[in-house]
Formats: structure tokens, C-alpha cells, sequence
């Protein structure tokens, strides 16, 4: 059995809403890929990366989010790396918030100005693609013209 219900709409709030600041130990990073059973490779900031040699950290999900909450690549979450420091393996950190309403946590003084450009570029990039999708299919009069733009004769 799951989790009571309670308990996941009180998660999911807790998500919604950003932190006014973060405590030292903590950054905001982007999900990468999938390691397996909880663990996830993440993408620091441009700030931090240029501090430490490492761009990503093998994380791990914290105990409350599991069967609660999906991240997906892309995903932006907080990382602690104080967490885990006391355990002897590869997991450096662990995810102890996933951030679901982006435009409310980009707009917080602490996010990063990377992650914002990045965001921008993804959505302007899909909107210039030539793409079908959300598109209708063509009427009969654009069909008969033909695709290579002769008219088919009848």
C-alpha cells in the first residue's frame, strides 16, 4: 500500500513553493540521467562548475520522494552535499527538493542565471522548429495541389 494521501499533497506543496534562501550546502541542479534504484547524475551551475572540476554528481533521491514524486531528465532539483558526506562510496549528495513550478523558483534571487538562459533557449528553439506537432493536417485543396507543388490533373 502506498503512502497515505495526506502525506503526498502535503509533499507536493511543500514543492510548489521555493525556500526564500538556501543554506550553503545546498545548490540547484539540473537532472541528467537515470544511475538506477534512486540515483541520479546531475548538472551543476556555471558558477559552480567553474569553482570545482566535477560538472555532475552522482545523487541520490531522499527517502520521502521515493514512490511520491517522478523526476525525469531535465528536472531541476536541490542538492545537499553535507548529506552523505559521512558514508565511504561514489554517491555524493542527495536530493532534498525537486522544484515543480519553475517560473515561481526563477524568479528567486539564488537561482541560477545559467539554468534561466538555458530554459529560454529551449523554449525559443521549439517554437522555430518546423515542426507537425499541434499542427492540423492539410485540407483537401493543399492535398490535391500535390507536395512537389504541381497540380494533379483529373
Amino acid at each position: 500500500m502506498g503512502p497515505p494521501r495526506r502525506n503526498l499533497i502535503n509533499l507536493a506543496k511543500e514543492t510548489e513553493t521555493p525556500p526564500d534562501a538556501l543554506e550553503i550546502s545546498q545548490q540547484i541542479c539540473r537532472i541528467q540521467s537515470t544511475a538506477g534504484q534512486y540515483l541520479y547524475r546531475v548538472e551543476r551551475s556555471g558558477k559552480i562548475k567553474e569553482q570545482i572540476d566535477e560538472n555532475f554528481l552522482l545523487v541520490e533521491l531522499a527517502q520521502r520522494f521515493r514512490n511520491a514524486i517522478w523526476v525525469k531528465r531535465g528536472t531541476f532539483v536541490i542538492v545537499d552535499t553535507t548529506t552523505l558526506a559521512d558514508r565511504d562510496n561514489k554517491i555524493q549528495g542527495e536530493i532534498v527538493n525537486v522544484v515543480r513550478e519553475e517560473k515561481a523558483w526563477m524568479k528567486m534571487k539564488y537561482w541560477p542565471e545559467d539554468f534561466k538562459s538555458s530554459r529560454r533557449d529551449t523554449e525559443n528553439d521549439s517554437e522555430d522548429d518546423d515542426n507537425n506537432v499541434g499542427k492540423l493536417p492539410p485540407t483537401d485543396s493543399e492535398s490535391e495541389s500535390g507536395d512537389d507543388g504541381k497540380d494533379v490533373e483529373k
